[in-house]
């Protein structure tokens, strides 16, 4: 019988060419990036938000010099709104908050669900192994406290429209990742006055060395195969760590922490190879009786929401009605 737990058969040349990299570790921009948009754009007669790049001025971050802020267009003055701290997907490895996808993604997320949103450019593996994107992304919390306190230079944006005591983390795939991770180590932080409400997980990307029955059944998925999934944690993870290190896979290190946590929510397609591991999540989120939502549609792929504005639809309902406390609960 066949070891399940061996990678597929690829090249590390091919994961190399789906990745963008060649072979010394140079980019090359397979999607293309976008500027902010901070005043009205007539190219854009459907203009749905407002963005801008925000230099980070706390002192020692370690971060890329800017995060990228989203606020709707027609705010009215003393509009206060809940904030949305999002990463972007890109198995670790790829991407920005620049990249075209993630910024209509976050456009549209900021219009739709009416939040003030704050994307995060953390560092990339393999020159910065994780857990680098987890502590660039606490620097960002930690970032707003400061803008909560009026201790740095303040963000007239942030501070005319956001309401710091309604903050949730959320991200795609790695950043799903990512915003668990950071969510947790921000839970054992004194924060105030901002206040951590929740989580959102769209397709997080988790792993470990024991295959399930969702990788094993779309090991050649065209969107997230197998080999290139390993790959990613083999570029991702620290030197000589395997695929059941904290970072990738939750579920073997102790559990309790997400109780720090006052609500979940998450989503997942069928047809997304992290499915069972999603699934087993949730889980685990109801065993130990945190406060959950969670939603699992049929069909579906991973990252079909950033692929295509139409599929995000449903999520930006369910995710407003998360944030917002409204609609159907699973808790």
């Amino acid at each position: 019988m066949a070891d399940q737990n061996k990678t597929p058969s690829h090249t590390w040349k091919e994961v190399f060419e789906v990745s963008g990299f060649n072979l010394t570790i140079i980019r090359k921009l397979l999607i293309p990036v976008v500027n902010a948009t901070p005043f009205w754009d007539p190219n854009q007669p459907n203009q749905v938000a407002f963005s801008k790049d925000v230099p980070l001025d706390s002192p020692g971050t370690k971060l890329k010099p800017f995060i990228r802020l989203y606020i709707p267009v027609k705010l009215t003055r003393k509009t206060k709104l809940p904030l949305i701290i999002y990463i972007h997907g890109g198995g670790f490895i790829s991407l920005s908050v620049a990249t075209v996808g993630f910024h209509d993604f976050c456009n549209n997320l900021a219009a739709r669900v009416r939040s003030v949103v704050v994307a995060v450019e953390h560092r990339l593996a393999p020159e910065h192994p994780l857990p680098a994107a987890y502590k660039d992304t606490l620097q960002v919390i930690l970032w707003l406290k400061s803008q909560a306190l009026y201790n740095i230079r303040p963000d007239p944006w942030l501070h005319e429209f956001a309401d710091f005591s309604r903050v949730f983390i959320m991200g795609e795939s790695s950043g799903g990742n990512i915003a668990y991770h950071a969510a947790l180590r921000a839970s054992e932080l004194d924060l105030r006055p901002l206040k951590i409400e929740g989580v959102i997980l769209d397709q997080p990307f988790f792993g470990g060395v024991e295959r399930t029955s969702s990788e094993l059944r779309l090991i050649e998925d065209p969107y997230l195969p197998l080999y290139l999934a390993d790959a990613l944690w083999s570029l991702a993870l620290p030197f000589q760590a395997n695929r059941d290190h904290e970072f990738s896979n939750p579920f073997i290190h102790g559990f309790e922490r997400v109780r720090r946590v006052p609500r979940w929510f998450v989503k997942d397609d069928e047809e997304d190879p992290m499915i069972d591991r999603v699934k087993e999540f949730v889980r685990l989120l109801e065993l130990h009786k945190v406060p959950v939502v969670y939603r699992f549609y049929p069909g579906g792929f991973h990252g079909m929401e950033i692929e295509n504005k139409t599929d995000a639809l449903p999520l930006f309902h369910e995710v407003k009605n998360f944030i917002y406390n409204t609609g159907a609960a699973n808790y």
